[in-house]
Formats: structure tokens, C-alpha cells, sequence
């Protein structure tokens, strides 16, 4: 079992900063000690831990695998060249489209949403932990890592997916207690280019369902974000001109843009450059993080505001009252497993079995304003409506309005009962 003693290491740009092995207490043969893999996204945190895991943890061998799930291409290709300079093997998997398919869609269908937050970054660490634990195992390493700190959700969510497995759990930011301006030091004497500096540290995260950015003066939550933080949504213009995109979903998730059908990936790209025009899909918020500590954070997310919109809208006219009543707890529910990183617990694929049932009727169009930072629903039809317009218009005789009097005198009736008691 991996010990660490941090409070015998004072860390310091000045001082000497590597650490004898003697100072890791392991219980297991040479092998298990020289390799470790890394979840690596190629920004400031995994960049720096990199050498730290060499020089403060003794390790010979890192293995770093960068999982892409829709961020930047060239955030891929820099976060590429990075590893492939500081780790002894760098390997890259493409997961956009299983991101897409195995953990959007599922929040597409539960309107996930925590606290007004779209669960960006939250659903995409379980996938990208699998995929370390997984190259671990096909090279029988038993330790992963992360570049997450102990003060957010991040380190939760990796872990609930590398405590399944039999590997140590390294984390390097956490357990040296390390601060961004001392990683940013740090990193220009090891020679390491990253898009960080002390008058900017934002630190910012992307995949294709939102981008993140905090740090730096964001987290005073009385500072006004500066327009420069913002990388995918325009600064919301009352001038431009409103656009009307049309959405189709069958069994609750989108499979057509404006009558073109398309996949998940492409079609959410695509809202994302549309939204992101007319400034849809901004948040600045006060978040409850799992550990109890209220955060600042700033999102983007053009696309998912429009999905979950439109998705709720159809879902309005299609699912009975009672359906959606209880819905509402049940997306609640994912929303919650799906923020702590928990989509291994069985309670979440309890409420996929209840999730997957309701949407099979989810089917139809929706229209979507967009104008001035706003997704407005406009329009809505579906072959599975439970709406019937003859039914509901005032012109219609279908049916008769004297047969809603009986019904009346008996709503409210308790009520009424208990003030003639004078109770």
C-alpha cells in the first residue's frame, strides 16, 4: 500500500526537489513501483506532474493517456506533443463518439442538470478514467494517477473508477499540496510550455457537451468575468438578428438538424457554433461541490442549453402529468450521481431502466428560437402527443362544457369543508 508523508516535505521554488524512494513506503516488488499511468489532459496540472512523479514519487516508467472527448483539436495535438516530450509512452484514444452516444444521450434523457450546471466536465471524468484503468491493465501496471487537487469534485470522480480496480491511487496536486502559482513556477524551470501564467490562470476545461473556466480572479464571486474568458459563446447582441433552428429526437435523443439527419457528435458541434453565435449557453454561478465548499464557476455550453430545452419541451407534450411529476425526481437523482462521478452505482442504472422506458414516446420536433443569449422553444409536434388541439380550443364542440361541473364543486372541497368548521 503506497504511504505518503507530506508533512515532512516543505515544498519551495528553492529548494531541492527530489525525494528518495526511501520516502514512499511501498509493500510490493520492483515492477509495480517503476510504472504508473496517467490520466493526462495535457494542460498545466498533469503537464507538471509528470516529472513530479519521477523526482517526488521515484517512478522510472510514465505511461500518459490523453482521452479525447471533444476538446479543441489543437489542445489535442499540444497536449500530443507535450507527453510525448516528458512521459516514457504517450497514448491517445478517440472517445468522442462513445462519450456521445454512452454518457451524453443519457443526460440528454434525464435533462441532467446540477444546480443550473450541464454536468460537462462532471460526465466526461468517469469515461476518461476508465480509459487509464484501462490501458493499465493491458499493461499490467498498478498505479494510476491524476493531476486532480483536494479541493474539488474531480478527484472524486476519477477515483470512484480507479478504487474498482486493484491499482494505487496517486495524486500528485493533492497530496503535495501544491498552489497554481508554484505549479506555473515549477513548470517554466522544467522547461514546460503551458498556456498558464500568473496574470491569466484561468484554468480552463473542454470536451463537446460545455467548457469550464475558473481560477485566477474568477474566484472572487463579486469579480465580473472578463469577455476574454469566453472561447465559444459571442457576447449575447440584442442588434443581431433572431435564428429559428428545428430539432428531431427520437426516443429522447436528437437525430436531425433543420430536417438533415446526422450523429450526435456532428449535430452537437454544429449547435454549438450556431448557439455560440448569438451567445447562448452562458452560466456564472455559486456551486455546491461535493466536499461541502461553495464555488464560483463559469460555463459554456451552446448546445446543451438548446437540447435540454428543446428535450424538456417535448417531453411536455408527449409524457403524461404523472410521468413527468415523477421525472423531475428522477433526473434530480441522475443529475446528482452523475455530478459526484457515481455512474457505477447501481442506483444509476435503476434510474436508466426508468429513463430509457420514458423516452421511448419521446419523439417529435422541436423549433428554437435563438436570440440575444436565450433558447426559446416555439414550436413542438410529435406523432405521440398527448395534446388534442380539437379538444382544448374554445371553438370546439366536441366537448361539452357543462360536463366539467361536477368536477368542480368537488375541487377544493376539503378546503372548503374545514373553513366552515372555522378550523
Amino acid at each position: 500500500m503506497l504511504s505518503f508523508f507530506p508533512a515532512v516535505i516543505e515544498l519551495s521554488l528553492h529548494e531541492e526537489i527530489r525525494l528518495n524512494r526511501s520516502s514512499l513506503l511501498y509493500d510490493s516488488g520492483e515492477a509495480e513501483l517503476n510504472e504508473v499511468v496517467l490520466a493526462y489532459s495535457g494542460g498545466l496540472d498533469t503537464s507538471v506532474c509528470i516529472p513530479l512523479l519521477r523526482e517526488r514519487y521515484g517512478f522510472d516508467r510514465i505511461v500518459t493517456v490523453l482521452v479525447d472527448v471533444g476538446q479543441p483539436q489543437s489542445d489535442v495535438e499540444r497536449g500530443n506533443k507535450r507527453a510525448e516530450l516528458l512521459a516514457d509512452e504517450h497514448i491517445t484514444i478517440d472517445a468522442r463518439e462513445e462519450f456521445v452516444n454512452d454518457y451524453v444521450f443519457p443526460l440528454i434523457k434525464a435533462n441532467g442538470s446540477y444546480e443550473g450546471y450541464v454536468l460537462g466536465t462532471a460526465i466526461a471524468r468517469p469515461l476518461i478514467a476508465k480509459k487509464a484503468a484501462e490501458i493499465a491493465e493491458q499493461k499490467g501496471i498498478k498505479n494510476l494517477a491524476h493531476g486532480c487537487t483536494g479541493r474539488g469534485n474531480d478527484q472524486l470522480r476519477f477515483e470512484a473508477i480507479f478504487r474498482a480496480t486493484d491499482c494505487r491511487v496517486i495524486a500528485p496536486m493533492r497530496e503535495l499540496d501544491l498552489a497554481r502559482e508554484w505549479e506555473i513556477d515549477y513548470a517554466r524551470e522544467h522547461g514546460i510550455d503551458v498556456p498558464v501564467t500568473k496574470e491569466k490562470p484561468w484554468s480552463i476545461d473542454e470536451n463537446i457537451w460545455s467548457r469550464s473556466m475558473e481560477g485566477g480572479k474568477l474566484e472572487d464571486p463579486y469579480f465580473e468575468p472578463p469577455e476574454e474568458i469566453y472561447g465559444w459563446t459571442e457576447r449575447p447582441d440584442a442588434g443581431r438578428k433572431p435564428e429559428v433552428v428545428e430539432i428531431d429526437f427520437a426516443a429522447g435523443v436528437p437525430v436531425s438538424l433543420d430536417g438533415v439527419p446526422m450523429g450526435g457528435l456532428k449535430l452537437i458541434e454544429r449547435l454549438n457554433r450556431i448557439g455560440g453565435a448569438h451567445g447562448v449557453g452562458r452560466t456564472d454561478m455559486i456551486e455546491d461541490r461535493v466536499l461541502g465548499l461553495k464555488a464560483r464557476e463559469n460555463y459554456e455550453h451552446p448546445a446543451a442549453t438548446i437540447l435540454i430545452t428543446a428535450h424538456k419541451d417535448l417531453e411536455h407534450l408527449v409524457l403524461s402529468r404523472a410521468q413527468l411529476r415523477f421525472k423531475v425526481m428522477v433526473d434530480e437523482a441522475w443529475s446528482e450521481l452523475a455530478y459526484k462521478g457515481l455512474v457505477e452505482d447501481p442506483l444509476y442504472d435503476d434510474l436508466m431502466a426508468f429513463l430509457n422506458q420514458s423516452q421511448k414516446r419521446v419523439n417529435g420536433s422541436v423549433r428554437m428560437k435563438l436570440y440575444c443569449g436565450a433558447a426559446m422553444p416555439v414550436g413542438r409536434q410529435s406523432p405521440d402527443a398527448l395534446y388534442d388541439q380539437d379538444m382544448v380550443s374554445f371553438d370546439s364542440g366536441t366537448l361539452s362544457q357543462k360536463d366539467a361541473e361536477g368536477f368542480a364543486k368537488y375541487h377544493g372541497f376539503q378546503a372548503r369543508l374545514l373553513k366552515r368548521k372555522g378550523r
